[in-house]
């Protein structure tokens, strides 16, 4: 049992071991940076810029993203189910697969009722 597990743990390593590697490497092949001043300053279309690089922005902008991400993870269960559910309703189980997923995006649009009535989709 232990020598089924040896190409996971020689994947693992190579995981780890890429990057590090090639993060050692570059690090050794770069030429040395000459830059100060301006040159290190971001550049905007050949005009000065306004303010520095690092704005902060509103938390309401990363809870719609976080919100974005988890809904959109969620949504990725209906291509399986789409793929499978023509076998399903050959094997006489299509009502069953179907109510399942009406239950599914149920439980989806609750939570968006939800978070309207919250108000966590608003921006202003």
């Amino acid at each position: 049992m232990p020598g089924a597990y040896l190409p996971v743990l020689i994947y693992a390593v190579l995981v780890i071991a890429f990057p590090a590697v090639t993060l050692i490497l570059a690090k050794y092949i770069r030429p040395t940076s000459t830059s100060y001043g301006a040159k290190l300053k971001p550049y905007e279309c050949g005009i000065a810029p306004e303010g520095g690089s690092r704005g902060r922005y509103s938390v309401r902008f990363y809870i719609i993203a976080m919100l974005f991400v988890i809904f959109d993870v969620e949504t990725m269960f209906l291509i399986p189910w789409a793929i499978l559910y023509r076998g399903w309703v050959a094997a006489h189980t299509g009502l069953f697969a179907l109510v399942s997923m009406f239950v599914f995006l149920g439980i989806l649009l609750v939570g968006y009722v939800w978070l309207y009535k919250k108000g966590a989709l608003e921006w202003a």
